[in-house]
């Protein structure tokens, strides 16, 4: 296993260093440039001499490989440069918005997967019941509509309608802090700012797992294994939890492996809806201005979580399935 890994683990560096080329040529035959972004901000009245004085200071004149050579290497030295347009550190700024976007994203994520499973086994297992019917349509509804309308809706039907009790936008009350009110009353300012997002994010997320354990239930319980454990004598729900759900439950752990990397591009949208300070809402801001520096690092570090979603869904295989081995 040990030597699976480390094999696993060497093998992501070339993946990353390909990954994150493609993304940098991309972005640099995307038409305009942060030079050109700033020009139609703040600072109109820049003329073209400062534009090529502003270029060559930031090294955009060089060939594209000699760009990406300076910011690889700038990379492995812990390096991930400065942003064109707010003047800081591209790790300050992924450091200030990680959080936030983690907060929303892993609450969601467990809330998800806690909701979704039970109602798949609990669909599957009464097939063709009112309940299985209103899971299966609620499920499909969810899946057909934009997680950006189910947003717009909420604001306007639940927010509006509140008289302020909620918030549509933000992530906190300003002078909302644990030394003048205490922790239970910034912990409920707090999640009064995360309810809306939140109810978006779990909502889209547990349609599609729900409709996916439902079927992978429905295929498992038909099996030769589910019938003999039946003729057995043992009861229903050792049948269905302990012989049905673990051989039910490995295609949802194939699915999860790219959770860890939807964690940073997953709420971009709602982000933006909500207003939330996070790393979509960084994301797309850097790309609509061209910030090179820090839409590579977004996409840097994307491509990491994606690579180490895979390498953990592999080691949870042997954990789940003992017949799983890894030479």
């Amino acid at each position: 296993m040990a030597r699976y890994l480390t094999k696993r683990i060497l093998n992501m560096i070339p993946l990353l260093i390909l990954a994150t080329m493609i993304a940098f040529a991309i972005m640099q035959a995307a038409p305009g440039g942060p030079e050109n972004m700033l020009l139609q901000g703040e600072d109109a009245t820049i003329d073209a001499t400062k534009l090529e004085a502003l270029r060559e200071q930031w090294g955009l004149n060089d060939p594209i490989p000699v760009q990406y050579a300076r910011w690889l290497g700038n990379v492995f030295q812990g390096d991930f440069g400065h942003s064109f347009f707010q003047r800081r550190p591209v790790a300050v700024i992924i450091g200030e918005a990680l959080p936030n976007t983690l907060r929303l994203s892993i609450i969601a994520l467990t809330m998800s997967y806690m909701i979704a499973i039970p109602l798949g086994i609990i669909s599957a297992v009464k097939q063709y019941s009112k309940f299985d019917y209103i899971v299966t349509g609620v499920a499909f509804a969810g899946q057909a509509a934009p997680s950006y309308w189910i947003g717009l809706l909420l604001i306007y039907y639940v927010a509006m309608k509140s008289g302020g009790a909620i918030p549509t936008n933000g992530i906190a009350t300003t002078g909302v802090d644990f030394d003048t009110y205490g922790w239970f009353s910034v912990i409920l300012d707090r999640a009064k700012y995360m309810l809306l997002p939140l109810t978006v994010m779990i909502f889209g997320g547990l349609t599609g797992l729900t409709r996916y354990m439902r079927s992978q239930m429905l295929e498992v319980l038909k099996e030769d294994y589910t019938r003999t454990a039946r003729a057995k004598g043992l009861s229903e729900k050792v049948v269905i939890y302990k012989h049905a759900l673990r051989n039910a439950v490995l295609p949802i752990i194939t699915l999860s492996a790219g959770i860890l990397s939807g964690l940073v591009g997953g709420a971009v949208i709602l982000e933006n809806v909500f207003s939330w300070p996070g790393l979509g809402r960084v994301s797309l801001e850097a790309v609509n201005t061209r910030d090179y520096m820090v839409s590579m690092a977004v996409l840097l570090m994307g491509g990491m979580l994606n690579l180490v979603g895979f390498l953990l869904v592999d080691i949870v295989y042997v954990m789940v399935d003992p017949r799983i081995k890894y030479d």
